[in-house]
C-alpha cells in the first residue's frame, strides 16, 4: 500500500509576509520534484509572487515506460496527492491549488475521476492529454464535473496530442461553469518550456489567473 509509505517533497515558502496560498506540483513522466524543466522553475519563481509550493515524487516506472504501462500505476498516485493537500492544510494553508503537468496532470485527472475535487480549491492543468504514438487516453477529462476553477495552459507548440484536445478541454471547462475558469496558451512554447522566456511566460499567465480567484 504505497499510502503507507514515505514519499519526497520539497517545500518553499512564498517570500511575502502573508502567503496568498499554496501550490501542489505534480512532475511529468519519469521525472522528480526538482527536475530542471518546468518544475524547478515554478517551484521557485511562484514564492516569489506569494505563493508556497510543494513539489511531490509520484510513483514513476523505467525511463522508456510508455503511457499505458503508467495507467495502472496511477492510483498509487492517491495516497500521496491526498497526504499532500492534507499537509499543507494542517499546515494553515486556506487556499490549496493542485498544478499538474503531462503524466502528473494524467494522475490527477485520475485522482479527479475517482475522488472529486473537493479537497482543493483550484485545478491547473500543463500540458494535459500528452501521450504516446497509437495509445489513447484511458482517463477521461474530468472538467465537466468540476466545481472548482480551473486554468487549462499549453504551449502553441506543445505535444499534438495536446494541440488537439486543446478545443475537447476547452467545451468541458465551459460545461463545469465555473466563471473562473480558463483555457490560456503560451504563445511559443513547447510541451517542456525548454526556452527560460517561455517559462517565465508560463509562470506569469499561472500567477496572473491565480490573483483573479
Amino acid at each position: 500500500n504505497d499510502g503507507e509509505r514515505d514519499f519526497m517533497g520539497v517545500m518553499t515558502e512564498a517570500e511575502t509576509d502573508k502567503p496568498k496560498g499554496a501550490l501542489l506540483i505534480l512532475h511529468g513522466r519519469g521525472y522528480h520534484p526538482a527536475w530542471p524543466t518546468v518544475i524547478q522553475p515554478l517551484r521557485t519563481m511562484l514564492p516569489e509572487k506569494g505563493w508556497s509550493t510543494l513539489s511531490i515524487q509520484l510513483p514513476v516506472l523505467d525511463k522508456d515506460a510508455k503511457y499505458f504501462d503508467y495507467v495502472p500505476i496511477f492510483p498509487f498516485a492517491y495516497p500521496r496527492i491526498k497526504a499532500a493537500i492534507q499537509h499543507l492544510r494542517e499546515a494553515g494553508y486556506e487556499r490549496v491549488i493542485v498544478l499538474a503537468h503531462s503524466c502528473g496532470a494524467h494522475m490527477m485527472m485520475s485522482y479527479i475521476n475517482k475522488n472529486g475535487d473537493k479537497e482543493f480549491d483550484a485545478y491547473i492543468s500543463v500540458g494535459s492529454g500528452a501521450t504516446d504514438y497509437k495509445q489513447p487516453m484511458k482517463e477521461e477529462f474530468p472538467f465537466a464535473g468540476m466545481k472548482v476553477p480551473v486554468l487549462d495552459i499549453y504551449g502553441s507548440n506543445d505535444f499534438p496530442a495536446v494541440l488537439r484536445m486543446a478545443e475537447q478541454r476547452a467545451n468541458l471547462i465551459k460545461q463545469g461553469g465555473n466563471a473562473k475558469s480558463a483555457q490560456v496558451v503560451v504563445d511559443g512554447a513547447d510541451h517542456y518550456y525548454m526556452k527560460q522566456a517561455d517559462v517565465e511566460k508560463l509562470s506569469a499567465e499561472i500567477t496572473n489567473w491565480l490573483d483573479t480567484l
